[in-house]
C-alpha cells in the first residue's frame, strides 16, 4: 500500500510539473506556483551542482508540499500571533531589504579591472613588505626575564638557554619562531621585533597576556607580494565593501539621528 501511495504521487508529480502554466500542485486548495517552484528548483541545482533530473523535480515538488502541509498546519495553531516570532520574522524581513539594497549598491556601476587595480595597487603600498625571523624565551615573571637577558649580555647561547628555562611551546625548537608578519603577533612583542635589530637581543623584556618575553630578531627579508590574478577575489570584496561602507556613511551624513541616553 505504501509503494502503491508513493508511486500515484510519482505520477501526480510528474503530470504536474510538466503542465506548463498551470499551478505545479494544490494543498488544501492552496496553490503552490509555477514561480515558487521554479525558485526552489534553482536552489536545488546550485546544491548538487548539476542539471536536475526528473528524480530532482519530484524531491523538490515533495519538499514543496510537505512545507505547505507544515505550514497550515502552523497557521491552524495561530502561530503566526506569536509576538517573538512574529519579531524574528520583521528582522529576517529587514535582512532582505537591506541586503537587496547592498547587492543594487554593489551593481550600481560595474566593477572594471582598472577599479580593481588600483585598489590592489593601494592595498600593496600599505603594506608592512617585511617578515621577521626571532626566537624568544618565554618566562612568567619580570625577575627571571632580566636574569636570562644578563646571562646573554655574558655570551651565553639563546637557543641553549630557551630549551633550559622557556616555558612556552617554542622551547623545544631553541624558542625559534620562524618566519613572521608582525601582524600575525600581538601588538607589544611586534612593536618590539619592529624597534629591534638584526642580530640583537632586545634590551628589555617585553610583556604580554602570555608572560614576559626575552626576544632575538634573527633576520628579515622582504615580503612576497601577491600577484594582482592570485588576489583578485579579495580585491573584488574589498571594493565592494567600501562602496557600501560609503553609502552607510552618505546615509549618516544626511539623517538625523538620536541616541537615548
Amino acid at each position: 500500500m505504501r509503494y502503491l501511495s508513493t508511486l500515484l504521487l510519482i505520477l501526480l508529480v510528474s503530470t504536474v510539473v510538466l503542465a506548463a502554466g498551470k499551478p505545479v500542485a494544490t494543498v488544501n486548495g492552496k496553490v503552490i506556483d509555477e514561480a515558487t517552484f521554479e525558485h526552489f528548483m534553482r536552489q536545488h541545482a546550485k546544491q548538487v551542482r548539476r542539471a536536475p533530473t526528473p528524480q530532482d523535480q519530484q524531491a523538490v515538488l515533495t519538499e514543496l508540499i510537505n512545507r505547505e502541509l507544515l505550514y497550515q498546519r502552523a497557521i491552524k495553531l495561530g502561530l503566526e500571533k506569536d509576538p517573538e516570532l512574529q519579531f524574528r520574522i520583521e528582522q529576517k524581513r529587514r535582512e532582505m531589504i537591506i541586503g537587496a539594497l547592498m547587492r543594487k549598491t554593489v551593481e550600481a556601476t560595474p566593477i572594471t579591472d582598472d577599479m580593481l587595480k588600483k585598489e590592489y595597487d593601494a592595498q600593496v603600498a600599505g603594506m608592512n613588505a617585511k617578515e621577521y625571523k626571532a626566537r624568544h624565551i618565554l618566562l612568567k615573571t619580570e625577575a627571571e626575564a632580566q636574569a636570562v637577558i644578563a646571562e646573554l649580555a655574558k655570551g651565553k647561547d639563546f637557543a641553549k638557554l630557551a630549551k633550559k628555562k622557556s616555558v612556552g611551546p617554542s622551547a623545544e625548537g631553541g624558542g625559534d619562531l620562524g618566519w613572521f608578519r608582525l601582524d600575525q603577533m600581538v601588538p607589544a612583542f611586534a612593536q618590539a621585533v619592529l624597534t629591534a635589530k638584526k642580530g640583537q637581543v632586545v634590551p628589555k623584556p617585553v610583556q604580554t597576556q602570555f608572560g614576559w618575553h626575552v626576544i632575538k630578531l634573527e633576520d628579515t627579508r622582504p615580503m612576497p607580494v601577491p600577484k594582482f590574478e592570485d588576489v583578485k577575489p579579495q580585491i573584488l570584496n574589498i571594493v565592494r565593501q567600501q562602496r557600501i561602507q560609503n553609502l552607510i556613511e552618505t546615509l549618516a551624513k544626511e539623517a538625523k539621528i538620536e541616541v537615548s541616553p
